[in-house]
């Protein structure tokens, strides 16, 4: 392009990354998916609770079953039947190909009794009260089952038998180059990428930022090697600012960094988007299920297993939730993500549906956290950590208004 600097190359290579790096890491993961034989357009159920072995997917729960569907709408409208769910936490996120949540489905918004659903394309002309429009061709569908316990297991896999797609069969066109594949390759499957999900009229300014690469019309070969390493050093930086924050943002409070309002459905906070992307891919909105994370004193705001840690819950400060909260350790890895890691009580996560957890007599509860068994009196609610650095996350599902609005703040993790 005439008139462009090595600056507008690196700032557009930057910008670019940042922009294109959730559409690469879905399709990163719906690759996964086929390799694994999971056709799209048809769910695929998880039957068991994730573990320190589930790595497909950043930032696991250890709570609910999950469902998930990789849907193409190019070929026409898929039906989504829900299951009648009762009491039982679930949720139906519909995400578009750059992550956004467009349209949540299950007990807050749809209520106890199930039905059936329309999703459409953005270029569909169906209507009506039960069709919801993506506005991408390709979505992520992403169910919650809650399992309240080893005694719910049966109860909660026939709910999630009662969840089923029928739409068009499509092959998704691949391959795709992941995120940290030289610029070349990874710009290349960004531009295919956008071609196949178009951006919103709302992201004019940024693509406009993005223009010097050219990824209307992607060609590598036509920069020079000083060209190249200017857009080498600004996908570098990209890559850098995708790694700044996460989900519970940079900002702690007590001891806990609380979401943006933006978590799920980013708008143009395009660097949250691409962090979450990297660090809690397909997180829910603050509405639906509030993440916040504990600073640690270890660099990333990690903390130290070796190091033993309480948290403590005052008897009329326990957290305020509809639905349920629970604990999550993770071992964190080298470009980012966290994932559960092995113990000896194969526990993964501690919460309000923990089986045989303890109370004070005075009605305050205490976690205790650490590598080392903390002894017979404190073993029901221990978190058990790695020998080194680990990261804690609280989920609290369907938030009340009080801790929405910060009128509550969890209690600090210290060194007990």
């Amino acid at each position: 392009m005439a008139g462009t600097t090595l600056d507008d190359l690196r700032l557009a290579a930057r910008e670019a990354y940042i922009f294109t790096l959730p559409l690469v890491e879905i399709a990163t993961t719906r690759a996964r998916g086929q390799a694994a034989g999971s056709p799209m357009n048809v769910f695929g159920h998880m039957r068991r609770l994730a573990d320190h072995k589930a790595r497909a997917v950043t930032t696991p729960n250890n709570d609910t079953f999950y469902s998930t569907a990789q849907v193409d709408l190019s070929a026409g409208p898929v039906t989504i039947n829900l299951p009648a769910t009762g009491d039982r936490y679930f949720s139906l996120a519909l995400m578009d190909a750059y992550t956004n949540n467009f349209a949540i489905l299950g007990t807050r918004t749809t209520g106890p009794d199930g039905g059936t659903f329309t999703l459409v394309g953005p270029r569909d002309a169906a209507d009506g009260p039960n069709v919801v429009r993506s506005p991408t061709d390709h979505v992520w569908a992403l169910a919650r089952i809650l399992v309240d316990g080893p005694h719910d297991v049966d109860a909660a896999k026939a709910v999630q038998h009662g969840l089923s797609m029928q739409g068009p069969a499509v092959d998704f066109p691949g391959p795709f180059a992941h995120r940290g594949a030289p610029w070349p390759e990874y710009f290349e499957t960004a531009a295919r990428l956008m071609k196949l999900n178009p951006p919103q009229v709302s992201d004019r300014a940024m693509l406009a930022r993005m223009a010097p690469l050219g990824l209307d019309a992607f060609n590598p070969a036509r920069f020079t090697a000083e060209q190249a390493e200017a857009i080498e050093a600004g996908l570098a930086e990209g890559r850098k600012a995708s790694r700044s924050s996460g989900l519970g943002g940079d900002q702690f409070i007590d001891g806990w960094s609380y979401p943006s309002a933006r978590l799920g459905d980013f708008g143009q906070d395009y660097v949250l988007r691409a962090a979450i992307a990297l660090a809690g891919l397909a997180a829910l909105p603050p509405v639906e299920a509030l993440y916040m994370r504990a600073e640690g004193h270890l660099p990333r705001a990690l903390l130290d297993g070796n190091r033993a840690w309480r948290l403590h819950f005052p008897a009329d400060r326990m957290l305020p939730v509809n639905s349920f909260w629970s604990l999550s350790l993770y071992e964190a890895t080298d470009d980012g993500q966290y994932f559960f890691t092995e113990n000896p009580l194969n526990r993964f996560a501690i919460g309000d549906r923990t089986e045989g957890l303890q109370h004070n007599a005075d009605g305050s509860l205490d976690i205790w956290i650490g590598h080392a068994d903390p002894g017979e009196e404190r073993r029901a609610n221990w978190l058990p950590a790695p020998a080194g650095p680990f990261a804690l996350f609280m989920r609290a599902y369907l938030p009340k208004p009080e801790l929405l609005d910060g009128a509550y703040r969890l209690p600090p993790i210290t060194e007990a």
